[in-house]
């Protein structure tokens, strides 16, 4: 029997990480990247110089667009996605294709169906918005979770749920992507996604071991809440269209060099100017902080 895989929203998933050999973290996850985007809490001469340079941000897009049309038969099964490479990778909505993916849809033993919503039936799924009957001996849910819900579900005190997980439009207001302004006492670390996720953690728990051994205090909420409103708008530009989450995968170098300011430590971790705003960053250039 066939796997039938049902999704209600086309992705760009991929099956390398990489274009003609060159690794797509130098296009996104290095220093020159960043001059491309408009960033929180940047300044004046910044957000001309990003608004500037948005057509070269705009090609570099439509290029890995192309070539993973080229090299993945996205069209041919009707899977390519309605927003652009650019914004997935800036709203964490990218993966990687099991291997031989399209070739198991070609052979028939991976069927693909769109659909927005389905029911149970006594001998498998009804499609709601197809009329059509799926039968199935198994039906895997990976249909995610609802983390805002998660954070509302720590508190019992109901200002607390109230202003925990933000608003419906925006993601939870955390500043540094760590602590709620107004909850102080409470650090969330790992609630941002990110391409890393693991590496970026990593980043706000040591800011936050920092922050509980008196490295250094936190500024006024009225100062935490401005920034956090700067990341809302950030968020809602480039996540916001399509997703409602709170991602920092193509701001992470920016964000990392704020937490290194606050704990002291120098944010420029690599050695030699060329390797400084070409090189893509990663776990190894925080490797020395503790």
């Amino acid at each position: 029997m066939p796997c039938t895989i049902i999704y209600r929203t086309k992705h760009w998933l991929v099956h390398k990480s990489s274009i003609w050999g060159v690794d797509l973290s130098y296009f996104y996850l290095n220093r020159i990247s960043q001059l491309l985007l408009h960033k929180p809490g940047e300044g004046f001469l910044r957000y001309m110089l990003a608004t500037a340079l948005s057509p070269l941000r705009w090609a570099i897009s439509k290029v890995i667009e192309t070539y993973f049309k080229w090299c993945i038969p996205l069209q041919k099964h009707g899977m390519v996605p309605d927003y652009s490479f650019s914004f997935a990778m800036s709203s964490c909505s990218i993966a990687m294709l099991p291997e031989g993916f399209y070739n198991r849809v070609d052979d028939g033993s991976i069927i693909l169906k769109k659909s927005k919503a389905f029911n149970f039936s006594n001998d498998g799924i009804i499609l709601q918005d197809r009329n059509e009957t799926i039968k199935s001996d198994i039906v895997i849910l990976a249909t995610g979770f609802r983390g805002d819900q998660k954070l509302r579900d720590i508190f019992t005190a109901n200002w607390c749920r109230k202003i925990a997980a933000g608003s419906p439009d925006t993601a939870s207001p955390l500043y540094r992507e760590c602590i709620h302004p107004r909850i102080p006492q409470l650090a969330i670390v790992g609630y941002s996604e990110s391409l890393t996720n693991i590496y970026a953690s990593e980043r706000m728990a040591n800011w936050v071991a920092h922050f509980l051994a008196g490295g250094f205090k936190l500024p006024s909420v009225t100062c935490m809440e401005k920034s956090v409103a700067e990341w809302a708008k950030y968020k809602n530009i480039y996540n916001g269209k399509y997703f409602r989450r709170s991602c920092i995968s193509t701001v992470n170098i920016w964000l990392n060099d704020l937490l290194c300011q606050d704990i002291g430590c120098n944010p420029k971790r690599k050695k030699g100017f060329l390797a400084e705003w070409f090189q893509p960053y990663g776990p190894a250039d925080y490797a020395s902080l503790h």
